[in-house]
């Protein structure tokens, strides 16, 4: 009752009234003439106590909160401005004038007139509250506050109830006190101008961000009014207008939501939780006065149950304490909106109650029109600071997840890396991320819901008393059905996520294996594995989007449902209820109000289940075990004593009693058959594996060469310094020792060349050259070198030892291990560690171990031939010079020889003017290799939706707008029905055929559910279709895709397309179009029903629509280019975590994780730049738009107020209602349309990579070669030529070649000669830029690549390992092709690996 109390004008009046009566001694009394009377007016003790107290009230309310805050917030010191002290000196001007009002009371008091108490306390107040205002102008300018949101409200609050006594003294037409008639004009005109400068800004404090950043963002510096509206966002929504956004336009990032403020937040929470969990694992396991008479069984049970079930730290505890005190803000406006909402139904009864009334004056429906628009502008601004406060909650959480991801990515152990591929993790970073973002949004509904439901039944029951009851019970009725909804979509949830995270693990791997697959063409057999997990994830959003649908028929219907047994209990239950106007469309914009939470209630709770499976996840993966930092020793020498390690602590040891001594300075060769745990040494030494007894020592700083060269995505240079500042002779010098100064001339750019990913574009011998560069570089004082050389060339192999490893190379004085098979190197170093299963057999210098003839011997004559070749070539360079010499007119290997190693000694003497020369021959602009992804500009292309449209169906889609269509008419039929019978009531007083009223408002009612029912079903049927569609065809076109486009490509960026780009098409998209075609629909139906009610407002409704169209231009051109650069932004978040999860060992290594934490950081934080924008330009478009929707409620009242004598009560209340409905509905079409847009952006982009160029056909049906060729195997190259790309040089020119069949043929040439390219160009990786190439007479480039590729094999330069299908490694061996039992055996004993398999796969 107390709220409808506040509502009624009368009652709040008397209310205020005998508050303000006791301190005027009964000076006067609110009178009938107040409210009835042509021109109303407060009586003057109204004026001086409840309103001039009213805005001191609240600056003294709030004053102390502020304080607390300014104080808590200090953002540094403005200087005193003019307007600083002009607002100052008005301040204390209109102390001065109150004052004057208190001294000239006490005047009057001395010249014997009575003074009431009101002429002393109100002066009073109102000058002690003008010194805190003022005294707060000068405490906001030393904190940094450029604009106070607490001022402009106490000075807007002060002018606004200044507004009634100076009307008030207009009218009178005498002035009986003229001394407080000029203070009182006085203050009311300095009033106004605080309020006016309140709404400019100070200057930034110094020395703040704002002074600083080149592009700051403007919401900093921003008014209240402009913070307020978002008007700060309108620059960029007029430049987004009149040109496509770029990443330039982009304002910086507001520091408190970037990754530097956000992600150590969050960990610090979550490191709390983990060490409350450790704190409970730590407690003692058995409480005994005497521990000696426990057993060691006992303690051994004790020990296994309390693994058994562990504490688990709560992750989502960290959540809330991280972004939970920022989130409660949102709650609070979200509290306030909620309580607002129901203040516009009770303003139509009393509008309704105005039209009956035919004396009734005039202001009062013109008061109640202006109060229905005053109200929804309120909750409007109130409405959007809300969703500001929850959309900047989930994005700072997402860019903490990530964060904290990629974090945790790289310290977890190699058992959690199985557990965890770099799919799954991606998906951690896009999907689960996304999900936490996207349920922040509305989950304040979980409480804001019930209570909507709450004070919505509240108020009917007062309206239509226990009938309402009825509705109650359907609403009952339907938690159950809501319920099994929820819990089978997060069944449904689990297992989409498990199909979903397969799905991009074996993409990544046929990705990054693509080159292997187009070899052995196994491009098929991948195919229809990813089509066979996508259909189970179709399956399983089939069965989602058919319980979405029913959930959709659910909400649609439920308020209707309410509605039509409340009404029909209420009229059935006695013959004297009647339904009239006031009761039915109050009852009915109650319904609307209930139908948005009983909307949303049910999406929360299934984004809620959503999100509980990606915390668990998210849980799981943070939760994992990370590699100790301290199981290395920083402090002695490199030494392992008693050592024992394993690469996961379920596993068995891999290395076992390993005690190794290195003495600082010296040279370690590791040998050892292969398998025996050499890298494992190195990987112990560098702390990658699980400690399980001894201690390791290592000090100083470490550089690591891995044994497959890990190249970054940059160009050769930067790939060298590896964050080191440059030092060009020292950088020279470095290219030398690691011969890598030949190859700079082959490179288009030099060392300016950009390296693609896994350094696509450089041979195997120079990556590993790059590595070693990088590592020489480094200055380190301990390097581990694992088998650096096997990737070489013989001659190479002994410069790269004499000039870098060796006694005399670069490294000497450093401390060096190196792990080896060359023989040859071995007694150049000081001492030699022989490995044999996982343990040091024997450990000394060359001869000592030649003399025990022992394993190590053993290892020599093992390795003898090799050595033998080896050593001969280790004789010098003269040996091979000299008959390379003599020949040289006799063949071209002899040219090569002498050219070649000419080349180099002439390299050398020259040094430093190499670089000079080269500079000369760089070409002006080297163009780069992996392009930066282009956002598409303008407006997303028709032929995108239609493209859309096509996957769906044309005719489904005609189909699914003509229901949409259907179910709106039949919405309008049902409440223009309720409009003629609440008419009944007004013609008779009573009702008139109720059960035929009730029936057919039943019947158009349940119509409209079903219709509703059948177009969701339908529209799920062509979403699913059409993500089937674009999948299978992005898939195809990617595996017929050219080699070209992957060594151009960063994979992230295709995994992009099938992760984030596809999760859009399969499940934000399709409820886009939901969304879009409902709310399309209601505002069509709402402009419809408001002119046939009132066709004057046809008149209002052409500026209003064309504003509308205006912002939504606006809007829609920015918000789209935000979405575009959101999405090319998000792809380098992926790359670069795929990139560090391949190289963590190295980035460890090098003691460059900070380095690579913030490169992501940096990346999170540019995406995020994007993001932000998109964000406000959401607030900004709602502000507007529903400041057009309370412009249609202003209209639509207005026009029925001037109307109520030709208009009935039912019209009245069908126009109003459907116009307070209106804004909501204008607002989500705009929006709608937008996201309809930035989605569809998705189909676009899938779309430009299932229409990139393909190769040749697979099979040519004309051509086929014979089922038995090749039957001789003649190979020949007639003038071949080739190049890799369109645009660059040629790498093989006019080869010509004749192979004759069972002929072993070996291709030499220095790096980078073309012979990788020789074996390409046979299985058509290349095409020819001329020549042929024939086998056996068959030309193959006329024959399908298929027919071609498995007619051939290969041992690829790069080997590819594909796990799948339980992790077994037979896949790799025999992936689509099934092997029989018999022919795998003696394949794997061929290849020396068939041990190992049996051990990995008992371990596994």
């Amino acid at each position: 009752m107390a709220l409808n109390c506040l509502l009624n004008l009368k009652l709040i009046s008397t209310f205020l009234c005998l508050i303000h009566c006791a301190c005027c001694s009964g000076f006067c009394k609110i009178t009938n003439e107040t409210f009835h009377a042509d021109q109303p007016d407060l009586p003057e003790c109204f004026q001086l106590s409840v309103l001039s107290w009213l805005p001191c009230i609240f600056l003294w309310a709030a004053s102390p909160f502020y304080l607390f805050y300014l104080k808590k917030n200090n953002k540094g010191y403005i200087m005193m401005s003019i307007l600083n002290r002009v607002k100052t000196v008005f301040g204390l001007l209109l102390w001065i004038v109150c004052w004057t009002d208190l001294f000239y009371a006490f005047h009057q008091i001395r010249q014997g007139h009575g003074q009431v108490p009101i002429y002393f306390i109100t002066p009073l107040v109102l000058g002690m509250t003008m010194l805190l205002a003022t005294f707060l102008i000068q405490y906001e300018r030393l904190h940094g506050v450029q604009s106070s949101g607490v001022l402009f409200i106490f000075w807007f609050l002060s002018v606004v109830c200044a507004i009634v006594p100076f009307r008030s003294k207009i009218l009178k037409s005498e002035v009986p006190d003229k001394l407080r008639f000029i203070t009182f004009y006085f203050y009311f005109g300095l009033l106004v101008f605080e309020l006016i400068l309140c709404c400019f800004n100070e200057k930034p404090p110094l020395y703040c961000d704002v002074v600083t950043d080149p592009n700051p963002c403007p919401e900093t510096t921003a008014g209240f009014l402009s913070t307020v509206t978002f008007w700060w966002f309108t620059s960029l929504a007029i430049k987004g207008y009149k040109m496509p956004l770029e990443a330039k336009d982009l304002w910086s990032l507001n520091q408190r939501d970037s990754s530097k403020v956000m992600v150590p937040r969050l960990l610090k929470e979550w490191d709390k939780e983990q060490a409350k969990a450790r704190r409970y694992e730590l407690k003692p396991i058995i409480r005994s006065k005497h521990p000696h008479t426990v057993h060691p069984e006992e303690v051994e049970v004790l020990l296994s149950n309390q693994k058994a079930a562990p504490h688990q730290p709560s992750f989502l505890h960290a959540l809330i304490k991280a972004f939970g005190p920022y989130f409660l803000i949102g709650s609070a406006f979200k509290l306030l909106q909620d309580v607002i909402t129901f203040v516009n139904p009770q303003l139509l009864r009393m509008l309704i109650s105005f039209t009956k009334q035919e004396k009734a004056p005039y202001w009062w429906g013109y008061a109640l029109a202006i109060l229905m628009f005053l109200t929804a502008l309120l909750q409007t601004l109130i409405l959007h600071r809300h969703f500001q406060y929850c959309f900047i909650t989930g994005m700072n959480v997402r860019t903490a997840l990530i964060g904290a991801i990629y974090r945790k990515a790289l310290v977890i152990t190699n058992a959690a890396k199985r557990s965890s591929t770099v799919g799954e993790i991606v998906n951690l970073m896009s999907v689960d991320a996304q999900r936490f973002m996207d349920l922040t949004t509305f989950l304040n509904m979980l409480w804001s819901a019930p209570l909507q439901i709450m004070l919505a039944l509240y108020f009917l029951w007062q309206n239509l008393g226990p009938s309402v009851l009825a509705g109650v019970a359907v609403m009952v009725m339907l938690i159950p059905l809501n319920a099994f909804i929820a819990m089978k979509t997060r069944a449904y949830q689990v297992e989409q996520m498990q199909y979903k995270d397969e799905r991009i693990k074996l993409m990544n791997e046929i990705l990054n294996g693509i080159k292997v697959l187009k070899l052995y063409a196994w491009e098929n057999s991948f195919k229809d594995r990813v089509l066979a997990i996508r259909q189970k994830e179709l399956n399983v959003l089939r069965k989602t989007a058919y319980l979405g649908a029913l959930s959709t028929m659910a909400w649609t219907s439920a308020p209707f449902l309410v509605a039509l047994t409340s009404f029909a209990v209420f009229v059935t239950v006695d013959e004297k209820n009647i339904l009239d106007a006031e009761k039915a469309f109050v009852s009915l914009s109650l319904f609307n109000i209930l139908r948005f939470p009983l909307n949303m209630l049910p999406q929360v709770i299934s984004g809620l289940v959503q999100a509980s499976v990606s915390l668990k996840r998210i849980q799981s993966f943070l939760s994992h075990d990370e590699l100790d930092p301290n199981s290395v020793d920083r402090k002695n020498s490199i030494s392992v004593v008693n050592g024992k390690f394993t690469w996961g602590k379920e596993d068995p040891p891999v290395l076992h009693n390993m005690n190794v001594m290195v003495p600082q300075g010296s040279l370690l060769a590791v040998v050892g058959h292969v398998g025996c745990g050499k890298s494992s040494l190195i990987s112990a030494l560098l702390g990658d594996m699980e400690k399980l007894e001894g201690e390791v020592s290592v000090r100083g700083s470490v550089a690591y060469v891995p044994q497959q060269a890990w190249i970054q995505n940059a160009t050769l240079r930067n790939n060298i310094l590896f964050g080191k500042s440059y030092d060009e002779r020292k950088y020279h010098r470095v290219l030398d020792a690691c011969a890598l100064t030949p190859d700079l001339e082959v490179l288009p750019g030099g060392d300016m060349t950009e390296i693609g990913e896994k350094g696509i574009n450089l041979s195997g011998g120079q990556r590993q050259r790059v590595s070693l560069a990088r590592a020489l570089y480094s200055d380190a004082d301990v390097y581990l070198l694992d088998d650096p050389l096997s990737a070489v060339d013989a001659h190479v192999a002994k410069h790269i030892f004499d000039n870098l490893i060796g006694p005399e190379g670069a490294l000497k004085g450093k401390t060096r291990i190196l792990v080896t098979h060359g023989i040859s190197f071995l007694p150049q170093v000081d001492n030699i560690v022989v490995m044999v299963e996982g343990g040091v057999s024997e450990m000394g210098s060359y001869q000592e171990l030649l003399k025990q003839n022992g394993a190590f011997a053993e290892f020599l004559r093992n390795y003898a031939l090799d050595d033998t070749v080896e050593e001969d070539e280790a004789i010098g360079e003269t040996a091979l010079l000299l008959p390379c010499v003599l020949s040289f007119l006799r063949g071209r290997l002899a040219s090569f020889c002498f050219s070649y190693w000419l080349h180099r000694g002439f390299v050398r003497r020259r040094g430093r003017k190499h670089s000079v020369s080269q500079e000369k021959m760089k070409p002006p602009e080297v163009q780069k290799l992996i392009q930066a992804e282009t956002a598409e500009t303008g407006r997303v292309k028709s032929k995108v939706y239609l493209e859309y449209a096509k996957a769906v169906g044309p005719l489904l889609s005609v189909i699914i707008i003509l229901l949409y269509g259907c179910q709106s008419a039949a919405s309008i039929g049902a409440n223009i029905w309720l409009s003629q019978w609440t008419n009944d009531a007004s013609g008779n007083g009573t009702q008139v055929d109720v059960p035929m009223r009730v029936g057919v408002y039943a019947a158009l009612g349940i119509t409209q559910g079903v219709l509703v029912m059948i177009s969701s079903f339908t529209l799920a049927i062509g979403n699913i279709g059409a993500a089937k569609k674009l999948h299978f065809n992005l898939l195809a076109n990617k595996l017929h895709t050219p080699q070209s486009f992957f060594d151009t490509t960063p994979i992230g960026r295709i995994i992009n397309r099938f992760s984030k780009d596809i999760y859009v098409i399969d499940e934000a998209l399709p409820s886009t179009v939901l969304m879009f075609l409902g709310t399309f629909f209601v505002s069509l139906s709402t402009l419809i029903v408001i002119i046939s009610s009132t066709p004057i407002f046809a008149v209002a409704i052409v500026p209003l629509a064309i504003i509308y169209v205006f912002v939504q231009r606006f809007y829609v051109a920015t918000s789209r280019q935000l979405k575009r650069l959101e999405s090319v932004s998000r792809s380098p978040i992926y790359s670069h975590f795929s990139e560090t999860i391949t190289g963590s060992s190295v980035i460890r290594a090098y003691s460059r994780d900070t380095a690579f934490v913030l490169m992501s950081d940096v990346k999170v934080d540019e995406n995020q730049k994007s993001y932000y924008p998109g964000i406000v330009s959401n607030r900004w478009l709602g502000v507007r738009i529903e400041f057009i929707g309370n412009c249609i409620v202003l209209f639509a009242a207005l026009f029925a107020v001037t109307g109520k004598e030709s208009l009935n009560p039912g019209l009245v209340g069908l126009s109003v209602s459907y116009a307070l409905q209106v804004t909501m509905s204008l607002n989500w079409m705009v929006r709608m349309t937008s996201d309809l847009e930035n989605n569809i952006v998705a189909v676009e982009r899938v779309k430009e990579y299932s229409e990139t160029k393909t190769e040749a056909p697979w099979e040519v049906e004309d051509k086929k070669p014979p089922p038995e060729w090749p039957m001789t195997g003649n190979v020949q190259f007639q003038n071949y030529s080739v190049r890799y790309r369109e645009g660059l040089d040629l790498v093989l020119r006019n080869i010509t070649l004749n192979v004759k069949g069972g002929e072993k043929i070996g291709i030499v040439g220095r790096t980078g000669a073309g012979k990788s390219s020789m074996t390409l160009c046979l299985f058509r990786l290349l095409e020819a830029a001329a020549g042929e190439i024939t086998i056996d007479d068959v030309k193959i480039a006329e024959i399908g690549l298929h027919d071609l590729r498995s007619k051939l094999t290969i041992i690829p330069q790069v080997y590819y390992l594909h796990i799948y299908c339980d992790s077994s490694i037979v896949n790799s061996y025999n992936a689509p092709v099934l092997k029989t039992a018999r022919v795998i055996p003696p394949t794997l004993s061929f290849c020396h690996v068939s041990e190992f398999l049996m051990l990995v796969v008992n371990t596994c």
